[in-house]
Protein backbone atom coordinates (compact mmCIF):
# COMPACT_ATOMS: atom_id res chain seq x y z
CA UNK A 1 0.00 0.00 0.00
CA UNK A 2 1.37 3.43 -0.66
CA UNK A 3 1.13 6.13 2.08
CA UNK A 4 1.44 9.87 1.75
CA UNK A 5 4.02 10.39 4.32
CA UNK A 6 4.09 13.60 6.22
CA UNK A 7 6.80 12.64 8.67
CA UNK A 8 9.90 9.71 7.96
CA UNK A 9 10.45 7.12 10.47
CA UNK A 10 14.14 8.58 10.38
CA UNK A 11 13.46 11.96 11.47
CA UNK A 12 10.84 10.81 14.39
CA UNK A 13 13.58 8.61 15.51
CA UNK A 14 16.12 11.75 15.21
CA UNK A 15 13.29 14.21 16.99
CA UNK A 16 12.87 11.43 20.02
CA UNK A 17 16.64 11.36 20.62
CA UNK A 18 16.93 15.05 20.82
CA UNK A 19 14.13 15.54 22.93
CA UNK A 20 15.24 12.99 25.35
CA UNK A 21 18.36 14.79 25.51
CA UNK A 22 16.09 17.96 26.34
CA UNK A 23 14.42 16.78 28.88
CA UNK A 24 17.51 14.99 30.63
CA UNK A 25 19.12 18.19 30.83
CA UNK A 26 15.82 19.87 32.09
CA UNK A 27 15.54 16.84 34.75
CA UNK A 28 18.60 16.17 36.24
CA UNK A 29 18.58 15.52 39.64
CA UNK A 30 14.63 15.06 39.56
CA UNK A 31 12.84 11.94 39.11
CA UNK A 32 9.93 12.66 36.87
CA UNK A 33 6.44 11.07 36.20
CA UNK A 34 5.81 10.58 32.48
CA UNK A 35 2.02 10.71 31.83
CA UNK A 36 1.46 8.72 28.35
CA UNK A 37 -2.23 9.83 26.89
CA UNK A 38 -3.50 6.84 25.20
CA UNK A 39 -4.17 5.33 22.76
CA UNK A 40 -2.01 7.85 20.29
CA UNK A 41 1.10 8.47 22.30
CA UNK A 42 1.86 5.17 23.59
CA UNK A 43 4.95 4.49 20.57
CA UNK A 44 6.14 7.84 21.27
CA UNK A 45 6.47 7.14 25.43
CA UNK A 46 8.15 3.87 24.80
CA UNK A 47 10.59 5.01 22.45
CA UNK A 48 11.26 8.65 24.63
CA UNK A 49 11.39 7.06 27.51
CA UNK A 50 13.85 4.26 26.45
CA UNK A 51 16.38 7.41 25.39
CA UNK A 52 16.30 9.00 28.65
CA UNK A 53 18.57 8.11 31.39
CA UNK A 54 17.27 9.44 34.56
CA UNK A 55 15.50 7.58 37.10
CA UNK A 56 11.52 7.94 36.58
CA UNK A 57 7.83 6.43 36.40
CA UNK A 58 5.40 6.31 33.84
CA UNK A 59 1.74 6.25 34.24
CA UNK A 60 -0.99 6.15 32.05
CA UNK A 61 -3.97 8.18 30.72
CA UNK A 62 -6.87 7.44 28.67
CA UNK A 63 -8.79 11.32 27.72
CA UNK A 64 -11.22 10.96 25.02
CA UNK A 65 -12.66 14.09 22.66
CA UNK A 66 -12.02 12.36 19.03
CA UNK A 67 -14.86 10.26 16.80
CA UNK A 68 -13.30 9.41 13.11
CA UNK A 69 -12.04 12.81 12.23
CA UNK A 70 -15.02 14.94 14.26
CA UNK A 71 -14.81 16.41 17.82
CA UNK A 72 -16.55 14.10 20.16
CA UNK A 73 -17.12 15.94 22.97
CA UNK A 74 -15.34 17.76 25.90
CA UNK A 75 -12.26 16.34 27.07
CA UNK A 76 -12.68 13.77 30.36
CA UNK A 77 -9.68 11.75 31.95
CA UNK A 78 -10.44 8.50 33.20
CA UNK A 79 -7.80 7.46 35.71
CA UNK A 80 -6.62 8.30 38.92
CA UNK A 81 -3.11 8.75 38.35
CA UNK A 82 -0.79 10.46 42.56
CA UNK A 83 1.22 13.38 41.17
CA UNK A 84 1.44 15.14 44.40
CA UNK A 85 4.70 16.82 44.79
CA UNK A 86 5.90 15.84 41.92
CA UNK A 87 7.42 16.71 38.40
CA UNK A 88 4.84 15.81 35.45
CA UNK A 89 5.86 15.88 32.02
CA UNK A 90 2.88 14.62 29.80
CA UNK A 91 3.66 12.90 26.42
CA UNK A 92 1.06 13.48 23.94
CA UNK A 93 1.66 12.52 20.51
CA UNK A 94 -0.64 15.55 19.15
CA UNK A 95 -1.68 19.33 19.97
CA UNK A 96 -5.11 19.64 17.55
CA UNK A 97 -7.14 22.52 19.50
CA UNK A 98 -5.11 22.55 22.77
CA UNK A 99 -8.39 21.65 24.87
CA UNK A 100 -6.79 18.71 26.15
CA UNK A 101 -3.28 19.11 26.66
CA UNK A 102 -4.43 22.46 28.58
CA UNK A 103 -7.34 20.10 30.60
CA UNK A 104 -4.67 17.76 31.17
CA UNK A 105 -2.10 20.06 32.73
CA UNK A 106 -4.65 21.89 34.59
CA UNK A 107 -5.95 18.70 36.18
CA UNK A 108 -2.75 17.57 37.20
CA UNK A 109 -1.80 21.07 38.87
CA UNK A 110 -5.26 20.54 40.60
CA UNK A 111 -4.04 17.50 42.04
CA UNK A 112 -0.67 18.97 43.54
CA UNK A 113 2.32 18.20 40.86
CA UNK A 114 4.99 20.87 41.70
CA UNK A 115 5.30 20.93 37.91
CA UNK A 116 3.39 19.83 34.67
CA UNK A 117 5.47 20.58 31.34
CA UNK A 118 3.92 18.86 27.84
CA UNK A 119 6.16 16.87 25.48
CA UNK A 120 4.07 16.84 22.33
CA UNK A 121 5.12 15.09 18.96
CA UNK A 122 3.47 17.14 16.75
CA UNK A 123 1.52 20.56 17.34
CA UNK A 124 -0.53 21.85 14.36
CA UNK A 125 -0.45 24.98 12.69
CA UNK A 126 -3.58 26.51 13.61
CA UNK A 127 -5.24 29.58 15.58
CA UNK A 128 -6.25 28.02 18.85
CA UNK A 129 -8.24 28.49 21.83
CA UNK A 130 -6.10 28.08 24.08
CA UNK A 131 -2.76 29.61 23.93
CA UNK A 132 -0.13 26.67 24.93
CA UNK A 133 3.85 26.31 24.53
CA UNK A 134 4.91 23.00 25.30
CA UNK A 135 8.26 22.81 26.84
CA UNK A 136 8.82 20.02 24.17
CA UNK A 137 7.96 19.80 20.88
CA UNK A 138 8.47 17.35 17.92
CA UNK A 139 7.04 18.52 14.65
CA UNK A 140 5.04 21.73 13.57
CA UNK A 141 2.74 20.22 10.62
CA UNK A 142 -0.21 21.56 9.08
CA UNK A 143 -3.93 21.44 10.20
CA UNK A 144 -4.60 17.72 8.35
CA UNK A 145 -5.74 14.68 9.72
CA UNK A 146 -2.69 12.56 10.26
CA UNK A 147 -2.21 8.94 10.97
CA UNK A 148 0.84 6.53 12.37
CA UNK A 149 3.27 5.91 15.25
CA UNK A 150 0.39 5.29 16.99
CA UNK A 151 -1.86 7.45 15.95
CA UNK A 152 -5.38 6.07 14.63
CA UNK A 153 -7.49 6.95 12.16
CA UNK A 154 -10.47 4.92 13.34
CA UNK A 155 -7.96 2.68 14.89
CA UNK A 156 -6.24 1.83 11.81
CA UNK A 157 -2.68 2.90 11.01
CA UNK A 158 -1.41 3.02 14.41
CA UNK A 159 1.32 0.49 14.16
CA UNK A 160 3.66 2.40 11.15
CA UNK A 161 6.88 3.76 11.61
CA UNK A 162 6.38 7.24 10.09
CA UNK A 163 3.19 9.69 10.05
CA UNK A 164 0.89 9.80 6.82
CA UNK A 165 -1.52 11.73 5.93
CA UNK A 166 -5.25 10.84 5.61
Amino acid sequence: MKYNILVTAKEIKAKVKELAKQIEQDYKGKKPVFICVLKGAFVFCADIIREIHLPLSVEFVKVSTYKGKSKDKTPEIFDNIDVKDKDVIILDEIIDSGETAKFLRDYFFSQGAISVNLCILLMKKRNRKTHLSPAYTGFEIPDIFVAGYGLDYNEKHRELPFIIKI
